[in-house]
């Protein structure tokens, strides 16, 4: 039995109103001021979060955003991950040694130690641990962030799913 016995006697006696989509869509809006909503919330003002998005979504580094935006590394990174990006400085073991230094298992020497960590590096794991992203700060960069086909430098390395076929 094919699809077109199984379908045979099938019609259609209405029709689906089409109601449209409900959008709100700010992406003509520039970045700070979307940003300017969750500011508060943000280590730094909607401007200078706005140059670290711009910057690292164009390809740029952590470090290299902070510089063009004027700020510390460490606050561009705590900026990126408020806004849902990944920033996590070590591996996945050292995540469980921070975990268990938050609740109070190691001392923070032991815990540097055994992550074999820079202060730093620490540092920025424990902020990612206790600060979840901020959802309306990641809906405000989504389309920034988002990454464009046509000028990722994978694009070819990815097969579409219509290659599965």
């Amino acid at each position: 039995m094919g699809l077109s016995d199984i379908a045979a006697g099938l019609e259609v006696t209405t029709e689906q109103r089409d109601r449209g989509v409900a959008t709100l869509d700010r992406t003509g809006e520039p970045l700070a001021e979307r940003l300017a909503a969750v500011d508060d919330n943000l280590p730094c003002d909607g401007s200078t979060a706005a140059a670290v998005v711009e910057r690292y979504a164009s390809g740029g580094s952590v470090g290299e955003a902070a510089r063009t935006a004027g700020t510390a590394p460490m606050t561009a990174a705590k900026t990126l991950h408020l806004l849902g990006e990944t920033v996590w400085p070590l591996g996945e073991l050292a995540r469980d040694i921070v975990r268990d230094w938050l609740a109070g298992e190691l001392s923070r020497a032991d815990a540097i130690d055994l992550a074999r960590a820079s202060e730093t590096e620490f540092a920025l794991a424990v902020y990612v641990e206790t600060h979840d992203p901020l959802p309306e700060a990641r809906a405000a960069v989504e389309d920034a962030l988002a990454v464009d086909r046509s000028t990722d430098p994978l694009a070819e390395a990815r097969t579409a799913s219509t290659d599965l076929l």
